[in-house]
């Protein structure tokens, strides 16, 4: 009886042991990320909530982690779909944030895809994977993946470009065709929404957050933050635009970071507290 007892749980610990490796390798592909090869393109709407300037910051704020200090990234500002309403001018934060590499695809949609897709082929030719974040809709990344798939006509999109989407709301005002292309033609991912914690993905909506001057010691950082919150200050809610309630109560949002959080392996950071704990400095 002890032998047959000895046996199962032997079977049973080889199963399990099974199961959690078989687990590992599926939550892997938010791993699969190589930060020697790859390139990380975060797209940013900017139309209308204002929560993306403070993603952006605290994208800024990830960047300047020695951790991720090689990799090579670029930020799209105005990657807007279909909806209604004003556009929220990121120019200044961009470009404290991001010096020269951002891309202004609100004042030129044409000539910013042209722009991104020299920069995405550079990185095609050297076996490196493109992964779009994509703070807002996918109408930008239509365009950008088309261009692509022209000069490329042979690259298997569907494993050499990926995209990451967390908000429903993102792919309701994103042109129809344009979803339906990348869903049907690019390694397409739709993660859980990142302004709610405990859903698998870090929750990035504070209303009560505002310890963020407490933790940042570096002074780019706080001068990207402050700006940041300055002009989220400045345009929400204003003539028309959609009126972030966390921000209007003092705290922060930038849930558009979850997206990077998965394509970067961060996913298990649980909210804003922690992600200023783990990379303010």
């Amino acid at each position: 009886m002890k032998i047959q007892t000895y046996t199962f749980i032997a079977i049973a610990s080889i199963f399990i042991t099974f199961k959690s490796n078989a687990i590992d390798r599926r939550s892997a592909k938010t791993g699969d990320f190589d930060i020697e090869k790859d390139l990380l393109l975060v797209q940013f709407d900017c139309k209308t909530d204002v929560d993306d300037l403070q993603t952006a910051a605290a994208f800024a704020t990830l960047m300047s982690d020695s951790r991720f200090s090689k990799i090579q990234y670029h930020a799209v500002a105005g990657t807007y779909g279909i909806q209604d309403g004003l556009y929220v001018t990121p120019n200044d934060l961009f470009q404290l944030a991001f010096g020269d590499n951002w891309t202004d695809a609100h004042e030129n949609t044409k000539k910013a895809v042209e722009k991104v897709k020299a920069i995405a082929l550079a990185t095609l030719y050297k076996q490196g994977d493109i992964w779009i974040a994509d703070a807002g809709q996918s109408d930008f990344s239509a365009a950008l993946v088309k261009v692509i798939q022209a000069d490329l006509p042979d690259l298997n999109i569907s494993e050499r470009i990926h995209i990451v989407q967390h908000s429903d709301w993102n792919e309701e005002v994103t042109s129809p065709g344009s979803l339906d292309f990348v869903k049907k033609n690019t390694d397409y991912h739709k993660i859980p929404d990142g302004n709610a914690v405990g859903n698998g993905t870090p929750g990035f909506r504070s209303p009560e957050y505002t310890q963020w001057k407490n933790k940042i010691t570096n002074p780019e950082l706080i001068a990207i933050w402050q700006l940041a919150i300055d002009l989220s200050n400045r345009y929400n809610g204003k003539e028309g635009r959609y009126n972030n309630e966390a921000i209007s109560a003092g705290g922060l949002d930038f849930s558009d970071l979850s997206e990077v959080c998965y394509i970067l392996a961060l996913q298990d950071i649980k909210d804003t507290t922690q992600f200023f704990d783990l990379f303010a400095n």
